[in-house]
């Protein structure tokens, strides 16, 4: 096997394949390519204190800065191998295991049921070099992944094949039940110049440039020069990150329908290829910012059952960072399907009382919730205004909640858990007789979807079809 040093002979039982299963070494370029990610950590953190006024005894500038990248390329290149020296991953009959450490050896394994979802991601320095890191997502814990770092992408390919291949209970020489290439079909691709202009026309850019005009108008009004440059700068700094971050992370977003599920290949320097299985999506939200709406633009995001949280939690649940409405209604009937032409036991719609805008002045009126037969789906904010839909069969528990100001206003507020992420199904500010309905009715609604398709079965009646294909120009 190229680029890898088996530990033991044990292969994958494929003749005409040299991936281990039993012990291995990654490439020996992880060791540079994660000196290279700790010596530009430390470069930042020395150079950031050298200019915040740490001059070292007056040490000139040109000899700190070379002293800087010297440093930290040998102190970063130096962890980095003795880092890759000491680390090995196994995937054997029963199970997958990285051990690591060097003083105090720590070794992290995971059954092969465990495994949710195996994804390949390609950063920076290590596309540079050919290299790839392969993402195991498992259920439940605090520490839902492990990661091996670094292999090289063909590797890491075969590598995924075969989890997915032992997680799905085939054996090392079975049939790959893993999606080939051909074995998809095209759901969207995100243009590059939707992206720039979506994010140019976000809340978030328009909240940095609204921080902007407010300090200058301060420093114009109080006279002081120097706030409009220790404000301006920030703010409009800020701006750019927004800006940046957001269209490398979504450049080229492309969404791929798998026998398996949703498949999402996106970035402009680091390259990320993720799948989410149908059944670990536990709910949907439609975002639909105020600049967007005139222009029939949404974002989709998911609740992904063993998603972290975080910035890469929040990027590996957008579904679709741009969609058109009639995209984004097609893909929400096919991971949360309604049953439809039977509304017999269907209330509609139960909007938020009137006496409830103290809380909310103007957003009041766009709350919503409607307890379908199989799905609940809430709507909130007007700003960005935010539809969430969840089947009855993931909802984990409903609460009624009612404060001080509530019960003197007689509202109250209703709350479907679902699991942490974007989707949140809540109906705020209800009329107190008219809350206590809907989360009876919850209650009952959920009882019955579990009943009916029972909790670890719920995500097996998602995955119907989109017609066609839809390309975003």
């Amino acid at each position: 096997m190229a680029g890898s040093e088996p530990v033991e002979a044990a292969t994958s039982g494929d003749p005409g394949s040299a991936l281990p299963t039993v012990g291995s070494r990654t490439h020996p370029l992880t060791g540079a390519v994660q000196g290279g990610l700790w010596a530009g950590a430390a470069v930042i953190a020395i150079g950031t204190s050298y200019l915040q006024g740490d001059r070292w005894n007056g040490v000139p500038w040109w000899a700190a800065l070379l002293g800087v990248l010297g440093g930290g390329l040998l102190l970063g290149q130096a962890a980095g191998f003795v880092s890759w020296w000491f680390t090995r991953y196994v995937v054997d009959d029963d199970e997958v295991r990285i051990d690591s450490g060097v003083l105090n050896r720590r070794s992290r394994r995971a059954a092969f049921e465990r495994i949710q979802a195996v994804d390949v991601a390609e950063p920076l320095l290590a596309r540079v070099v050919g290299l790839a890191e392969v993402r195991i997502e498992l259920a439940g814990g605090d520490e839902s992944r492990l990661v091996v770092k670094f292999l090289p992408l063909d590797q890491a390919h075969d590598v995924r094949r075969l989890l997915l291949r032992r997680a799905h209970g085939g054996a090392a020489d079975d049939a790959d039940p893993v999606e080939a290439l051909d074995d998809r079909d095209l759901i969207t691709r995100v243009t590059p110049e939707r992206t720039m202009l979506g994010a140019l026309l976000s809340l978030d850019l328009l909240t940095a440039l609204a921080a902007v005009a407010a300090v200058v108008l301060a420093a114009i009004g109080f006279g002081a020069p120097l706030v409009l440059l220790g404000g301006v700068l920030p703010a409009l700094s800020w701006a750019v990150q927004l800006i940046s971050r957001r269209v490398v992370a979504e450049w080229g977003f492309t969404l791929w329908r798998t026998p398996h599920g949703l498949r999402i290949e996106r970035g402009l320097l680091s390259l990320t290829s993720q799948t989410i299985p149908f059944a670990r999506v536990q709910g949907i939200a439609v975002v639909e910012p105020i600049l967007w709406r005139s222009l029939g633009w949404c974002r989709l995001e998911v609740d992904v059952a063993g998603s972290g949280t975080g910035d890469e939690a929040a990027r590996e649940t957008t579904l679709l960072p741009i969609a058109d409405r009639a995209l984004a209604a097609a893909l929400v009937d096919e991971l949360v399907p309604e049953t439809v032409g039977d509304e017999v036991d269907r209330a509609g719609p139960v909007r938020a009382s009137r006496r409830s805008w103290p809380f909310a002045p103007i957003g009041w009126r766009y709350r919503w919730i409607d307890l379908g037969l199989r799905r609940a789906t809430s709507s909130t904010g007007w700003l960005a205004r935010r539809t969430s839909s969840a089947p009855h069969a993931k909802v984990q528990s409903i609460a009624l909640r009612q404060g001080p100001l509530q019960r003197r206003l007689g509202v109250a507020t209703v709350e479907l858990h679902t699991p942490d992420g974007p989707v949140d199904v809540d109906a705020h500010h209800l009329a107190g007789p008219v809350a206590r309905d809907v989360a009876l009715r919850a209650v009952g609604a959920a009882r019955s979807a579990r009943a009916d398709v029972g909790s670890a079965a719920a995500g097996g009646v998602l995955g119907r079809r989109v017609d066609g294909t839809h390309d975003l120009a």
